[in-house]
């Protein structure tokens, strides 16, 4: 604990400036300055081509520099306080910035380069403006990627605990209904009951992992085989299960924990055991170029109620697999014609490989 404690006050509090998209923005907002003061209506003539190309390279040159110097100070600069250090990171940009212009300003003016439509501002002038202007959009650019990953990291923090209590209501759920089963397989049967309770350590010892992200669509079908394993001891000829893999599927694709076994869940807590005679239970994958698709699809009696005693699950599980592959993720399920039908649609973008399952 008290490690995680240092280790979040190493972790620098400044905007990280090298990263790509911030490089970006950062010479985005340079050329924006000089766009916006070409077109200031100041009465002067208007700008050549030349002029224009000649300004932006200073300012990108100008914006590179300042990006590139704060990318290596970052660390240095979150020694201080967050109030120190962002007056810090700004002075140092606009004397950076200053240094540059007096530099440029004396070299162009003492080897006489001067554009005819145009003439070269004082030294003072030239380099207040220059600095004044970089630290301006320092401390601007600063304060909007500090917010943003302040947000972000607070986002992530909210979806990560919404995404743990969801795991942790199914997990007990299906932890009781495993146990009631396993207490009634006692009497007439130890054996199956030693076995059952093998199947539930299999199953708890690979589901109790840590993090939203810890498994993949080979652990999920094993999951479900130990699911269904123990609810076949229990309900016997009553439930039947059909499995219809597709080629090619990505068995490495990483997913959430129990998004699968939840749904046979209720499949059989739902469907097969409130039917006289039982049913089958059909579980599809199916892979495309960019989607994984999986289908869970059982005879049901009509739903009592509103999701017919599936909707937590499918809420929750629609939540976490939203939270993990973002909005193009797709949870559906229905009651139509005696069959319940659950869905799951997945993008496939970064899959793993398509190696087979043990």
């Amino acid at each position: 604990m008290g490690g995680d404690r240092q280790q979040a006050a190493r972790e620098p509090w400044l905007p990280d400036l090298c990263r790509l998209p911030r490089l970006a923005a950062m010479l985005g907002l340079s050329e924006l300055v000089v766009v916006i003061v070409a077109l200031v209506p100041d009465g002067s003539p208007a700008w050549s081509l030349g002029r224009f190309l000649s300004v932006s390279g200073y300012a990108l040159w100008l914006g590179l520099a300042v990006t590139v110097l704060l990318c290596v100070s970052r660390r240095e600069l979150s020694r201080f306080s967050r109030r120190t250090g962002a007056v810090l990171a700004v002075a140092l940009a606009t004397v950076v910035a200053g240094l540059a212009a007096a530099i440029v300003h004396g070299l162009f003016v003492s080897v006489g380069s001067e554009p005819a439509d145009w003439a070269w501002p004082s030294m003072a002038r030239f380099v207040s403006g220059s600095a004044g202007v970089v630290g301006l959009i320092t401390a601007l650019a600063l304060r909007y990627f500090y917010v943003t990953d302040r947000w972000q990291a607070q986002v992530s923090a909210i979806a990560r605990a919404e995404a743990d209590a969801l795991q942790a209501r199914i997990r007990p759920h299906f932890l009781f209904n495993s146990m009631n089963m396993i207490a009634g397989l006692l009497p007439r049967d130890p054996q199956l009951a030693e076995r059952a309770v093998l199947d539930l350590s299999d199953l708890f010892r690979a589901a109790l992992g840590a993090g939203e992200m810890d498994s993949s669509l080979r652990g999920e079908v094993e999951l479900a085989e130990r699911y269904l394993a123990i609810e076949e001891l229990r309900m016997g000829e009553r439930l039947q299960v059909q499995w219809r893999v597709g080629e090619g599927l990505p068995w490495s694709l990483p997913m959430p924990r129990l998004v699968l076994q939840p749904l046979l869940e209720n499949a059989v807590l739902h469907g097969i055991s409130r039917l006289a005679n039982g049913g089958v239970v059909e579980i599809d994958l199916e892979a495309t170029r960019s989607r994984l698709k999986v289908r869970v699809r059982n005879p049901s009696p009509p739903p009592a109620g509103k999701g017919g005693g599936a909707g937590h699950a499918r809420r929750s599980i629609g939540h976490r697999l939203e939270y993990a592959f973002g909005p193009r993720a797709r949870m559906t399920g229905g009651w139509a014609d005696g069959y319940y039908v659950s869905e799951l649609d997945l993008p496939l973008e970064g899959a793993g490989g398509t190696g087979e399952p043990k």
